[in-house]
């Protein structure tokens, strides 16, 4: 199928782009790597009105390093990140990430902004963003903003930006020595959105004790979910095995998953308490330097 008419506007500069939203509100929408979007007009389940492609605008194309971390553009592909020493070096979760999303044919058009204003509640950007306590640099009308990764994510491709705003850049904070991360999931067929998966990262102290721990989890809500509790049954003690069990029980204690054509709510529930446990223990074989 095709999509349905539309216009077309391929704006320079970043306030362009926001002036366009703001004139046409609700039937615009924003174009940035197309790999979500292009698809929905095709099918006609999205029909705007009029489409601003931000892949003219040079100022949201950017990778650097700042004293807190890494500071990554809006429409920096997800490519770049995959291929970058930066990230591997500073960032090593997100790094793990790229390989996960969709096919390399997605991945050299997909953007970090572009995956993160979507908000599809399996996708794998969303909970490394939660784990690594990003924060979400949006521009509208009004200025600018930070949107910390916790109050970004509203509901199932339902973020906090208003109609006329747009993603500007994403901050990822480095994490302290002594962390290891892991991100793990199960899909039907490599490349396709995960049924269930998880973000994970520990911190030990120098007495090997766990002094941090974040864990979130998606597929399986409609936006990626922190397990607060299964955080807390880890930090300040010893991870042992045991440990490890009791905080993947708890971390699927309250979880609600839907049931859809790809697999049951009872079966995201089980597989999520499994990857929990595996994540957790290949989280803390970096920290201590056992697997790279």
């Amino acid at each position: 199928m095709k999509p349905a008419v539309f216009d077309y506007h391929a704006p320079a500069i970043v306030q362009e782009a926001v002036e366009l939203l703001q004139r046409y509100g609700e039937d615009a929408t924003v174009l940035a790597g197309g790999q979500s979007l292009v698809p929905l007009m095709n099918l006609r389940l999205s029909r705007p009105g009029h489409v601003v492609d931000l892949n003219g605008v040079p100022e949201l194309d950017y990778l650097t390093v700042d004293g807190e971390g890494i500071v990554v553009g809006a429409t920096t592909r997800q490519r770049t990140l995959e291929r970058s020493d930066t990230v591997r070096d500073l960032c090593p979760l997100l790094w793990r990430a790229m390989p996960l999303v969709g096919h390399f044919q997605v991945r050299n058009r997909g953007t970090v902004g572009g995956s993160l204003a979507h908000a599809d509640p399996a996708s794998e950007l969303p909970a490394v963003a939660l784990v690594l306590q990003a924060e979400v640099g949006v521009v509208g009308p009004t200025g600018r903003r930070d949107v910390k990764a916790e109050d970004f994510f509203i509901d199932a491709y339902t973020t906090a930006l208003d109609s006329a705003e747009i993603v500007e850049h994403v901050r990822f904070p480095s994490l302290p020595g002594g962390t290891g991360t892991a991100i793990l999931e199960v899909a039907r067929r490599e490349g396709d959105f995960a049924m269930a998966g998880v973000a994970a990262s520990l911190t030990l102290d120098p007495e090997g004790l766990c002094s941090s721990a974040r864990l979130a989890l998606f597929g399986v809500g409609p936006t990626p979910v922190r397990v607060i509790k299964a955080e807390r049954i880890l930090e300040g003690r010893a991870i042992t095995e045991e440990l490890v069990g009791e905080a993947a029980a708890m971390a699927v204690q309250d979880l609600d998953p839907s049931s859809d054509v790809h697999a049951s709510a009872a079966y995201r529930k089980r597989v999520a308490g499994v990857l929990v446990r595996r994540a957790i223990a290949e989280a803390l074989a970096r920290a201590t330097g056992e697997q790279t």
